[in-house]
């Protein structure tokens, strides 16, 4: 473990009393916890926002963790449950019940209220519906009728339309008066009779209109509408490539159904990113939080393919068991191959999966992406074909045990480098998530392919 410097030290220190919670105060709450002094856990807790408050549940305990939520009870701000890791949330979800959850749920905005419930089974779904109010329900329900990961389970149904023959003076009355605005917003949606959106006002602009400003004058009608159908991704590349702060979901026949926010963007954005990690890892999600037999069992499943794959280079090896026996230096130079091209295809595979997810992958790119991945993949081949070939030949004074070593390391990374750009593409071609199944593919083809080939030509060149 490297040691921190003093000032590296110092200044995480500063930055927690800026933005964070610090290990001071978590250190407290845990003693405060384990003596019971609920007094000092409330005053503790009281000045923390809830995404700090959701990182303290989640270090605690779990029977510390218990009793902080039993403290909270009373006042339970159901934003906390949109911060905390799914596990630990559905751990406080079944300790508070469904009735306690319905009702704060009851007052987070309908993007919040979504999020917490399609996370739930189908039972506490139903359950918390039933015991929220009628008019917030059917809300809820309809969001929830859409696809998971479409861009309508993202929107938030409270959002601020006007017409276009509104002043600046009649709009901003409206907006001290109205009860039912969203708790934050940063645009105004202007929309004709039939609620299709035909412009936006930036509040920032609104604000520095003169009053008697028609809303036609200023608004911007380049606005870009979402279809509620959209996939959250695809919303995510939108917002980023326009660099937008919200944006009108339309429906299937153009009218205004809510907004997205760039908060809402955000998340998705860390979900995807976390999603393709964790597959590069074989590890399905993150685990930190599960059982330790659930976390074992999940991890598993991937090292079977693992297994398979390693058995199948195995079965490689033994066809050359002879070949091996009467060269032992085959032995100790035949992983340097299959590891060294297995690194190599999955750095490829990674900037690839990236280029596809960003859609920077595509038409011209695609042919100009491939070429250039096989002359890296040549020139990093010759390089190290080069070097290991040299290192081999002097180490066992066989200057043609390093040239076997050296060609094949030079085929099999530039396999790893075709590989690695074309596997993602087709997969992805194929509907699949090349996150997934890119890697577990390509290394088990380099692995195959690096044995076979330093094995053969040994076989067939120095036996």
């Amino acid at each position: 473990m490297v040691e921190k410097e003093p000032f590296q030290t110092e200044e995480h220190e500063k930055n927690e009393a800026l933005y964070g919670v610090s290990q001071d105060t978590i250190r407290a709450l845990e003693e405060a916890l384990e003596e019971g002094e609920e007094l000092r856990v409330a005053r503790l807790i009281e000045p923390l926002h809830t995404a700090d408050v959701a990182i303290v549940i989640e270090y605690l305990s779990p029977f510390l963790r218990h009793h902080l939520i039993e403290i909270l009870r009373p006042h339970f701000d159901a934003e906390i449950l949109t911060h905390l890791d799914e596990t630990v949330r559905d751990e406080i979800v079944e300790q508070l019940g469904v009735h306690e959850i319905a009702e704060a749920i009851s007052g987070l905005e309908s993007d919040d209220a979504v999020a917490l419930i399609e996370d739930l089974d189908e039972e506490q779904q139903k359950e918390i519906l039933k015991s929220i109010p009628m008019g917030e329900r059917v809300i809820l329900e309809e969001v929830l009728t859409y696809p998971e990961y479409s861009a309508a389970r993202l929107m938030q149904r409270e959002i601020v339309c006007v017409p276009s023959f509104w002043t600046v003076a009649e709009t901003m009355h409206y907006m001290g008066e109205e009860e039912k605005l969203p708790e934050k917003f940063y645009d105004l949606f202007v929309v004709d009779p039939k609620h299709l959106p035909i412009g936006g006002v930036p509040l920032s602009h609104l604000l520095r209109q003169p009053p008697t400003t028609k809303i036609s004058e200023i608004m911007l009608t380049d606005i870009k509408r979402i279809p509620a159908l959209m996939d959250q991704e695809e919303v995510a590349l939108l917002f980023r490539k326009y660099g937008l702060v919200s944006a009108p979901v339309v429906d299937e026949v153009g009218r205004i159904v809510g907004m997205i926010t760039v908060d809402d963007v955000v998340d998705v954005i860390e979900e995807e990113a976390e999603e393709d990690i964790m597959f590069l890892a074989r590890v399905n999600e993150s685990d930190f939080y599960e059982p330790l037999l659930s976390t074992s069992y999940s991890r598993i499943r991937w090292l079977i393919i693992t297994l398979f794959n390693t058995l199948m280079a195995a079965a490689v090896i033994s066809f050359f068991q002879d070949t091996i026996e009467e060269m032992v230096a085959l032995a100790v130079l035949m992983p340097i191959n299959a590891a060294m091209s297995g690194n190599a295809g999955m750095q490829v595979v990674t900037v690839t999966v990236r280029a596809i997810a960003t859609r920077e992958l595509g038409g011209a790119n695609m042919n100009r992406a491939v070429w250039k991945e096989i002359f890296v993949g040549l020139i990093n081949g010759i390089v190290f074909g080069g070097i290991m070939g040299s290192i081999a030949a002097f180490w066992f004074a066989d200057p043609a045990l390093g040239m076997v070593l050296g060609i094949s390391l030079i085929l099999n990374m530039v396999w790893a480098a075709v590989g690695g750009v074309i596997m993602p593409i087709v997969i992805d071609k194929m509907g699949m998530d090349p996150a997934i199944s890119a890697g577990p593919f390509l290394t088990t083809t380099t692995d195959l392919l690096g044995f076979a080939t330093f094995l053969g030509f040994a076989y067939l060149f120095l036996v």
